[in-house]
């Protein structure tokens, strides 16, 4: 039973027909719900989407606005109001004559006669206060600014769908923050991140040098203990809470936000340095496309009368290091900038831009090509590599097992290592990539998949590698050893020599160089937008508003490519070493899983973040991943992480140069930088909160009550509705989201 909205002072339109009083008022009427035979609801406005108010449409009677007032609700109308800020307090009310009451308070909302809202520090009080001793779920506080921030959606035939910003995670929210035009386009841009430089240069040297095909006994051990479950935990924490990489930990669990900053801090590093391999890729692609190869012969410019035209491999390392790196004696010793490199380098970030500039709608169209082109180049490279006079010789180097290195713990370290790396996992970049799919995408599948294709391309690209580096051992009539090197010196002094034995080597230069440039390319734009993601989701009413998300994006250009001008100096490469083996290094990556496994694990509950992913999905994942979560995972990178610790080693460039004390120091401080991060923000927060030890703990440990609900536990507050002596409507499907549609009073918990 409906009252009638033209009573109490309300005017036919359903609007307050007076200003709201600001303060108690001799006489005023508050209204008893209990005392009234017939609850009274609130007014819903036949023609609503166009609609603004100053006031709220309230029927059944006058509200003193001053003093909290619960009344039972069946609809919730909001409206922008202008230059305003307007909160709603929901919340269960006391138990009442046997029966569970649950109601909203009507009207917490002080206005003045500009229609400015804002609620008391008292009001607050007493009304948490009220509510606290009910023994009941506490408050959930919505808060919204600027002028018409907020918008609904409601049927205006009746009053049972739910305003959208009641429950987050709506139509209108994912309009705000984007969302994959499809699944492929998901697909390939997770691909394109993990799938990257180091299947290429690192995967297959870590192979030969740890034992060949004994290297992938720890390999797997460590992909479905670690990779695997990481990888997914990931992706289906950003999907559920369609968050960015900070905020989602904030929901999760407040005490572990921490977990957030830190892997922003890595990826922010990353930004730094990863890029100038583009740089160096732009720049060997750009001499590429002569007939004559630069590095094919010694008669250059930058060649000195030091060097012995007769000798084979006299201008590989000369022009690594006297072209394009010209390294100095040592880190003291910056010089002065490569203006060329530096070209190469706003060429990269200009493209990183424009990749990421319209979000997600650019992102999924340019990974079409930049995933998927450089398995083509690829494929090439491995068929020409394979026919290759020499091949089997490179081939057996990889592949041959060499058991006895087993014992080694330096090749389970490296295995590890590689996982982290070549999954990009705690970087948050997962998370940021899964928060824009649709609720019920099914990425338990699409995690497998993608962790199957990214080993298999490591494994393929080993063959690609190695039958070249087989077939330049053949030529030159010497031990693999010799030839074979890791990381950059792989890419652009191993390669680059053996292309330059083969026929058309400039066209095999051109294909090797455009997939070294793709593969970091992708890399890099979705590291950005994982910056940039979390800082959006941080602080979306700054960024969600036009071109603002665009500044920022160059802004984080900008400034990365000024902190990376720092490399391309003399001095460079011995500070790109530094962040590359401290800032993003595995000890980094590990410590970070063991507190991402324990948080989700054993403080938000891995059962219950199975029932996320059930509701999800729409089936719950075997127990094996649940149990890797529990236990193996956080015990095998704790291990892996100790050892890191014992076993570590001061870096040394090329072997030989040995770094300064403040050099170690400036790269133990990129290394703690994100590490932390975790402690700090633990401890901050349990010392700033109200409350014994335990009721800090307590409460920062409890989830945000925004995450979406599962079906289970609407079914439950279904259950309590019933019981209530209300009658529901039947539930409807689930929306295209995968949320299944709630009446009013669910979103009251």
């Amino acid at each position: 039973m409906t009252a009638d909205p033209t009573s109490s002072g309300l005017s036919a339109g359903g609007h307050i027909t007076g200003p709201v009083p600001t303060g108690p008022q001799q006489g005023a009427h508050v209204y008893d719900p209990f005392s009234h035979p017939a609850r009274p609801r609130f007014y819903n406005p036949t023609d609503s989407s166009q609609m603004e108010l100053t006031s709220i449409a309230v029927s059944g009677s006058e509200i003193q606005a001053a003093n909290p007032v619960f009344v039972d609700v069946c609809c919730i109308q909001v409206f922008s109001l202008d230059s305003s800020r307007l909160r709603w307090l929901f919340s269960p009310l006391h138990k009442h004559t046997g029966l569970f009451v649950w109601a909203a308070m009507a009207l917490v909302l002080r206005c003045d006669s500009r229609g400015a809202g804002a609620v008391s520090a008292r009001e607050k009080e007493h009304i948490l206060k009220a509510s606290g001793s009910a023994g009941r779920p506490p408050f959930l506080l919505f808060e919204t600014s600027r002028e018409k921030e907020i918008t609904t959606k409601m049927d205006p035939s009746n009053g049972l769908n739910r305003p959208l910003e009641v429950v987050p995670h709506t139509e209108v929210k994912m309009k705000d923050r984007g969302q994959w035009s499809n699944k492929l386009e998901f697909v390939l841009s997770v691909a394109g991140e993990i799938i990257g430089l180091g299947n290429v240069w690192r995967f297959p040297y870590l192979c030969y040098k740890n034992g060949g095909g004994a290297f992938f006994i720890p390999y797997l051990i460590f992909l479905f203990t670690c990779g695997i479950p990481v990888f997914f935990l990931e992706i289906s924490l950003g999907q559920y809470t369609s968050e960015g990489g900070i905020t989602c930990w904030r929901k999760i669990s407040p005490l572990f936000e921490g977990i957030g900053y830190a892997t922003q801090v890595i990826v922010a590093l990353l930004n730094f340095y990863y890029i100038i391999v583009l740089a160096w890729g732009i720049f060997y692609l750009s001499f590429s496309f002569s007939w004559n190869l630069p590095w094919s012969s010694c008669n250059n410019t930058w060649n000195t009368g030091e060097v012995n035209i007769s000798s084979e491999t006299c201008s590989f390392s000369i022009i690594a290091r006297r072209r394009v790196l010209r390294i100095s004696s040592g880190i003291e010793e910056i010089g002065t900038l490569h203006w060329d490199l530096v070209l190469c380098l706003l060429l990269a970030w200009v493209l990183c831009y424009f990749c990421i500039w319209k979000g997600v709608k650019s992102t999924g169209k340019v990974v079409y090509f930049t995933a998927t082109f450089p398995y083509l180049m690829l494929l090439i490279l491995l068929i020409r590599g394979v026919t290759l006079p020499g091949a089997s010789r490179g081939i057996q180097f990889y592949l041959y097992p060499d058991l006895g290195r087993l014992a080694d713990p330096q090749v389970w370290m490296d295995a590890g290592t590689q996982i982290f790396f070549s999954y990009a996992i705690c970087l948050g970049c997962l998370t940021a990539l899964g928060s824009y799919n649709k609720y019920n995408n099914n990425c338990y599948r699409d995690s497998l998949a993608l962790c199957f294709l990214n080993s298999g391309t490591s494994f393929v690209a080993g063959f690609a590698i190695f039958s070249i580096l087989g077939f330049m051992s053949y030529e030159q009539n010497v031990p693999i050893s010799e030839v074979a090197e890791s990381g950059p010196g792989l890419a652009f002094i191993a390669y680059p020599r053996a292309v330059s034995m083969m026929p058309i080597s400039p066209l095999w230069a051109c294909f090797f160089f455009i997939m070294i440039v793709l593969l970091g390319l992708d890399s890099q734009f979705v590291c950005v937008e994982s910056l940039v993601t979390a800082m959006v989701d941080m602080y979306p009413s700054v960024f969600r508003q036009k071109n603002r998300r665009e500044l920022l994006i160059l802004v984080v250009a900008i400034v990365s490519f000024l902190v990376g001008l720092i490399m391309l100096t003399e001095g460079g490469m011995y500070v790109f070493q530094l962040f590359d083996y401290y800032a993003a290094s595995g000890m980094c990556l590990l410590f970070v899983a063991i507190f991402e496994t324990v948080c989700i694990a054993w403080i938000y509950g891995a059962n219950r973040f199975y029932d996320n992913i059930e509701d999800m999905i729409g089936y719950r994942p075997g127990p094996y991943i649940k149990y890797c979560w529990l236990f193996f995972t956080p015990a095998t990178c704790f291990g892996t992480f100790a050892f890191s610790l014992i076993k570590y080693t001061p870096l040394k460039y090329n072997n030989e140069y040995v770094y300064p004390w403040w050099g170690y120091a400036l790269g133990w401080l990129l290394a703690l930088s994100s590490m932390v991060c975790i402690p700090l923000w633990v401890v901050s927060k349990l010392s700033t909160a109200k409350g014994s030890l335990r009721e800090r703990f307590h409460k920062l440990i409890t989830p945000s009550p925004e995450l979406p609900k599962t079906r289970r536990e609407q079914e439950k507050l279904q259950a309590i509705f019933a019981a209530d002596g209300d009658t529901l409507r039947q539930r409807g499907g689930p929306t295209k989201d995968g949320y299944f549609p709630v009446n009013e009073k669910e979103s009251h918990c």
